[in-house]
């Protein structure tokens, strides 16, 4: 008897308990990147998986991590047709990473594509980015339909959740006019500066201090130039590096550990706001400040602009949990209720007096008190009488 009416609450604390753990517990596997099957194509053997940068690429696996690289994919496809598809998947923490690590692996002849979020291709080779994946796709032939083939996959990979998928907003600011296709890069850190071969060295722009650059060349009627901007959370510590970077420009010979400007020809910076331009290459001096004339930072305030971090949308994932579980569980309280009510009205209905409420099963405690009784139980005196009174 006991346990029957301690049951409902053991059975509501121990599934709270399920549901705290479920949305408290974090996933100790992250899903698949690449689907087993996607617009005919069928995956053959054991994808190929591995949480090492140097197993998507040996070369420029410091250039990945500065990507916030996560994990690696690289399985091989087939048509009944007999064509053959191997794809490589890097995903990185967020779709940031994904975006630089596309700039750094575009080249300039490759073909702008419409799939995924950004893609590009050349010959029967495939590149884009969708979200935080990036994709180089290989085709053994190339057909018509190759491109919405891609659309498919890119709608089939997995996708960051909430501002994990904003791309950084100051790469807005490059300007579109004259930019040549293809050209455009975005560094997260030093090993990809110095591969890009940046005119302002990686020690100069910081990366320490949470700083984010973007390159991209122009054309202009006195040759082709470099506009380079660099981001920084404050328009005082972008201040404060511009200085540094003036100061180096301005070094006539490199000095041993004294960071200088890199390259020759025209050079000239300014700030907007907490971004710092820069303009260089074999233009004139016109050229140059009509191309950093364009670059203007507007800052512009959001309210609808989703910032909240993981453990916020773990806290919030609980609490709805938790709320739809009581609401449940009121719900199964109303309905048994309810039912349970019916059934004993439906009884008496049907069978009056034989299942509930039975008369000679109904067994009260009297003490059949009469004013005969409670007068002999009245003892005699004045106190007595005062009392019956």
């Amino acid at each position: 008897m006991r346990f029957q009416r301690f049951f409902p609450v053991f059975l509501v604390f121990s599934s709270l308990t399920a549901v705290v753990s479920a949305a408290s517990t974090p996933a100790t596997q992250a899903s698949p990147i690449l689907p087993t099957q996607f617009a005919g194509w069928e995956m053959q053997g054991n994808v190929q998986t591995s949480t090492d940068p140097e197993a998507a690429d040996p070369t420029n696996a410091a250039v990945l991590k500065e990507y916030r690289f996560s994990d690696f994919a690289s399985a091989t496809y087939t048509r009944d047709d007999g064509r053959t598809l191997k794809i490589r998947a890097a995903r990185f923490a967020d779709s940031s990473g994904a975006f630089g690590a596309y700039t750094f692996y575009l080249r300039p002849q490759m073909t702008r594509e419409n799939f995924g979020d950004r893609g590009v291709s050349i010959g029967d080779r495939a590149l884009f980015y969708r979200g935080h994946v990036l994709i180089d796709a290989q085709f053994s032939q190339e057909t018509p339909m190759s491109a919405a083939e891609l659309r498919e996959l890119a709608g089939a990979l997995p996708r960051p959740r909430g501002a994990l998928g904003n791309l950084p907003s100051f790469i807005e600011f490059l300007p579109h006019r004259d930019y040549i296709a293809n050209t455009q890069k975005y560094v997260m850190g030093p090993y990809a500066l110095a591969a890009l071969g940046s005119p302002v060295s990686g020690d100069l722009v910081d990366f320490a201090a949470s700083a984010e650059a973007s390159l991209a060349h122009y054309t202009t009627p006195s040759g082709e130039a470099t506009l380079m901007l660099i981001s920084y959370p404050t328009p005082q510590l972008a201040a404060d590096h511009l200085k540094k970077i003036d100061a180096a420009h301005q070094l006539a010979q490199p000095q041993p550990g004294v960071s200088t400007v890199n390259g020759s020809g025209t050079f000239f910076d300014k700030r907007t706001g907490p971004i710092v331009a820069i303009a260089t290459g074999g233009i004139s001096d016109s050229d140059a400040k009509t191309l950093l004339g364009r670059v203007n930072y507007e800052a512009t305030v959001t309210w609808n602009t989703p910032t909240e971090g993981g453990q916020v949308h773990d806290l919030y994932m609980l609490i709805l949990n938790i709320v739809v579980l009581c609401a449940i569980l009121a719900g199964l309280a109303i309905i048994a209720g309810v039912a349970f009510g019916g059934f004993r009205i439906l009884m008496k209905r049907l069978y009056p007096d034989r299942v509930f409420d039975r008369p000679e099963q109904m067994e009260f405690i009297s003490l059949h008190l009469t004013e005969t009784t409670v007068k002999g139980m009245v003892p005699d005196g004045p106190e007595g009488r005062s009392e019956a009174r």
